[in-house]
């Protein structure tokens, strides 16, 4: 008797960076595609104008089809707009792309309770890199790097913002996410926002690396990076625990 088929993954969280095509391929695994052709990943990218978006669309084509045969198709959206969940009506897959956390959360706002469930029924698998990882969360941690005007990391990392912010997103990890951990130094952003905002677990992910959020629960590393799971202590400090690739942890 053949061994049952473990459940798909449906969500692919990437820390950001450019120079891993291997950490796409699980999620384009996930999409599939039909027999007659290659998947086809849209790729939400907001667009900051001066042809940003296109340029932008051009290096996750190139990443993407480097990491397997597969059809992305661009889905710009103007900064200040919306996102159009047409856009995922005749596709494989939703890549959310990278750039300004919160124009992309802003982007979303009209549908963060009716993307999930349009995944789910057309299954559809969702990627999120960097902005997108952030937005997969149900408490996005958006930007800031001031906690009660107490520098916690860079300035440079604050998304254009001040004091830490924690807005809603998506709900499709039940972590908060943060990127660019080791090379941006976010981790501690991290660990401030689950500190001030009492969440549950938060997860830093370094560049190149990924994070699978299984259907069984646990949470999957893959890539040259690290994994920072990040969870509120009963002294009222948190726990931090680093995962490298193959190994896991607990989603919730």
């Amino acid at each position: 008797m053949s061994e049952p088929s473990k459940p798909r993954s449906s969500t692919f969280l990437i820390g950001g960076g450019w120079g891993t095509p291997v950490v796409y391929e699980p999620f384009l695994r996930a999409a599939g595609g039909s027999a007659r052709s290659a998947p086809r990943i849209a790729c939400v990218i907001v667009d900051e104008g001066e042809g940003d978006g296109d340029r932008q669309f051009a290096r996750y084509d190139a990443v993407l089809r480097a990491a397997a045969d597969c059809t992305p198709v661009p889905s710009l959206v103007p900064i200040g707009g919306r996102f159009d969940l047409d856009a995922v009506s005749d596709v494989d897959g939703l890549l959310v792309c990278g750039g300004l956390t919160p124009a992309y959360q802003d982007a979303f706002a009209d549908c963060l309770d009716l993307l999930p469930g349009l995944l789910a029924e057309r299954r559809v698998p969702y990627a999120g890199f960097s902005a997108g990882a952030a937005l997969a969360a149900r408490s996005a941690v958006v930007g800031g790097w001031l906690l009660d005007g107490v520098p916690v990391c860079p300035e440079d990392t604050a998304e254009d913002l001040e004091e830490i912010a924690v807005r809603p997103g998506l709900g499709l990890a039940p972590f908060a996410v943060d990127a660019h951990a080791a090379q941006w130094g976010t981790l501690p952003r991290l660990i401030a926002a689950v500190g001030r905002h009492r969440l549950p677990h938060g997860v830093a992910l370094d560049e190149n690396t990924l994070v699978e959020v299984a259907a069984d629960g646990r949470a999957h590393v893959s890539g040259p990076g690290r994994a920072h799971s990040v969870r509120p202590a009963a002294d009222g400090g948190v726990l931090v625990r680093s995962y490298g690739a193959g190994e896991s942890f607990l989603a919730h």
